[in-house]
C-alpha cells in the first residue's frame, strides 16, 4: 500500500492527532499533523521513533533541546519524559516499538 504522508498528514482533522497507518510486525506507524503549539510533558513504557517527513520538530528531552528535521529521525527512550516546544511544524510519523523491541537497531 502507497501512502502520502503529507497529504495523509494535511487531511486529519486536528494537529497533533495521530492515526494510525498499519503494523509492521508488533510496531504501529501512525502520522500526525504539528503546529506551532507546545504539547505538555509525555512519557512511555515503550520507545517510539519520531521521523520527521517535512518540516521540524522541538523537543525538549532531559533539559536539553533537540530539533528534528526533515529526513531525521530521533529515538524517545521508554520511560523519558519529552516535552513538544513551541514552533515545531509539518508532518511527523511515529513508530511506538513495543517495550519487548527496546530500540531502533540495524542488523
Amino acid at each position: 500500500m502507497l501512502f502520502d504522508l503529507n497529504l495523509q498528514a494535511a487531511e486529519l482533522p486536528e494537529a497533533w492527532r495521530s492515526t494510525v497507518l498499519g503494523r509492521v510486525g508488533a510496531a504501529n506507524i501512525k502520522v500526525l499533523r504539528m503546529d506551532a503549539r507546545s504539547i505538555a510533558d509525555e512519557v512511555h513504557d515503550y520507545s517510539e521513533g519520531l521521523l520527521v517527513i517535512s518540516g521540524h520538530l522541538r523537543l525538549q528531552v532531559a533539559g536539553e533541546v533537540v530539533v528534528v528535521r526533515a529526513g531525521q529521525l530521533y529515538q524517545a527512550a521508554a520511560g523519558v519524559p519529552h516535552r513538544v516546544l513551541p514552533g515545531s511544524e509539518g508532518t511527523l510519523v511515529i513508530v511506538d516499538l513495543p517495550e519487548d523491541q527496546g530500540s531502533l537497531a540495524c542488523d
